[in-house]
């Protein structure tokens, strides 16, 4: 490796780039290390999905709404960003599930669908006598081959039968990835479920120990704050904050990468307006499908080719409150594929998050779009209102057309991480690291979706790049002081 300054480019301004470029160039200015950081972004603003409308003094999140409260990254970057005092939990309440045109009540004592307390399980409408009885061979069940990959649709039909899996378990699981259960690996994607069966034999009475054996919460005076947790003044209010903390000339946006080719022990970086640029190192913060045309002269990134993504789209509506003649005391429900409704679910923004909308006004975001069902995302924005009104009129009675809607569109936006995903992205890795030392793969195609999971992979890649670059001795107590 040559000596003198080092140049990092990332290339994908999404949280995933932002926390890279922001963390290394951080690290850089403490240790005064020899170290560039570029971030090259496509379109002509950061954040990716992270976008926020403020209308008429409601907050509407046009991609991520909130994340869980126990994940640790992102409040830490809130705070190095200065925005920790702009976190508001949600307000809690009751959720439903939807089948056949009737919401239940979600069980008492479900962990992702999964019962772990015996009364609401049997008490709730949800299942059949046989669909609960089904459910109970999970108690006597043997656990599934060690180490073997399988679907999230396999893996809980065989524990706990296709009654719970339709009405529970696919709604829940299935909508935080807008995919197909019997396409979604469960290693990939839920693997403490298999390592709970791993253990125990029985799903549920490993996930009623699981959960027994966690430390209760602390009681606090305001028992109303829930498990996740946003910024009153938007998501895309995190991202421009990041942003505002970047060093101003180490931004590109509206440069998109045309490829990316090693040349002796550097990378040549072409960019669509005929620009050129080198670098040390890469940090790949762009979608599967991204990733493998930017590198496509190396074969080993073609399995990203058959790597789905599915479209997808959230409408939100706003109203005044008079609106709802049937307003139900909850914050939201899922729809069961049992159900004839188009929408995939219905957050009551405006009871979850209070800052959201402004007194006497009512917000609703409502989802569309899944594995095998994503032709509604390409209607005119006013067929999928009427749509979408059509499917909220069946259980909320609404009387009037909304002040305004916000409809926001995600064309193949959401990667599937079908069965087999660990073991593929291994296999390209591991070719990544011996042809091409140095590029490193980070962001929601690869190793979670979520914008907490997405902040520690761009975490991760900061140290694998002072690694390579041999400024390890700096690293990780600089990114997590």
């Amino acid at each position: 490796m040559r000596e003198g300054r080092r140049v990092v480019a990332i290339v994908g301004g999404g949280i995933t780039g932002l926390t890279s470029a922001f963390y290394l160039q951080k690290i850089a200015r403490e240790k005064h290390l020899p170290l560039d950081v570029k971030l090259i972004e496509a379109s002509h603003r950061l954040g990716g999905k992270m976008q926020t409308v403020i209308r008429d003094g409601f907050t509407i999140e046009r991609g991520p709404d909130s994340f869980l409260a126990r994940k640790t990254s992102i409040k830490r970057l809130a705070k190095e960003v200065g925005m920790e005092d702009q976190l508001v939990h949600n307000s809690t309440g009751k959720s439903y599930i939807l089948v056949n045109n009737k919401l239940y009540s979600m069980p008492g004592g479900s962990v992702m669908g999964i019962p772990t307390e015996v009364g609401p399980f049997i008490t709730t409408g949800l299942f059949s006598i046989p669909g609960k009885l089904r459910a109970a061979a999970d108690l006597f069940l043997p656990k599934s081959d060690s180490g073997k990959d399988q679907s999230l649709g396999d893996f809980f039909r065989r524990r706990l039968g296709n009654e719970v899996v339709e009405n529970l378990i696919e709604p829940l699981l299935s909508g935080i990835y807008a995919g197909d259960l019997d396409q979604l690996s469960l290693m990939a994607t839920y693997p403490q479920f298999y390592e709970v069966e791993q253990k125990y034999r029985s799903l549920i009475i490993g996930m009623r120990k699981s959960s027994s054996s966690q430390p209760k919460k602390k009681e606090t005076a305001d028992k109303s704050k829930g498990a996740f947790l946003t910024f009153k003044t938007g998501l895309q209010s995190f991202a421009e904050a990041i942003e505002a903390k970047l060093e101003p000339n180490s931004i590109l946006k509206g440069h998109r990468v045309s490829k990316i080719y090693k040349l002796n022990d550097q990378y040549e970086i072409f960019l669509n307006n005929g620009e050129t640029m080198m670098a040390d190192s890469v940090i790949a913060a762009t979608s599967h499908k991204i990733t493998q045309l930017i590198f496509k002269q190396y074969s080993f990134f073609d399995p990203f080719k058959n790597v789905p993504s599915t479209s997808v789209a959230t409408v939100a509506l706003a109203f005044p409150k008079e609106a709802i003649k049937k307003d139900i005391n909850g914050t939201g429900f899922v729809v069961s594929r049992n159900s004839d409704y188009t929408i995939t679910a219905c957050t009551w923004t405006h009871k979850k998050w209070k800052h959201s909308a402004p007194e006497g006004k009512v917000l609703l975001r409502c989802y569309v779009g899944r594995a095998g069902d994503e032709t509604i995302v390409d209607l005119s924005d006013d067929q999928i209102i009427k749509i979408v009104l059509d499917d909220l009129s069946k259980t909320m009675d609404i009387s009037m057309e909304p002040d305004f809607a916000v409809i926001s569109r995600w064309k193949n936006a959401m990667p599937q991480y079908i069965v087999g995903h660990k073991q593929r992205l291994e296999t390209i890795k591991k070719h990544v690291a011996e042809e091409l030392p140095g590029v490193f793969l980070a962001g929601s195609s690869y190793e979670g979706i979520g914008v907490p999971d997405c902040i520690d992979q761009g975490e991760a890649a900061v140290q694998h790049v002072l690694e390579y670059l041999k400024l390890n001795d700096f690293s990780k107590e600089a990114v997590q002081a």
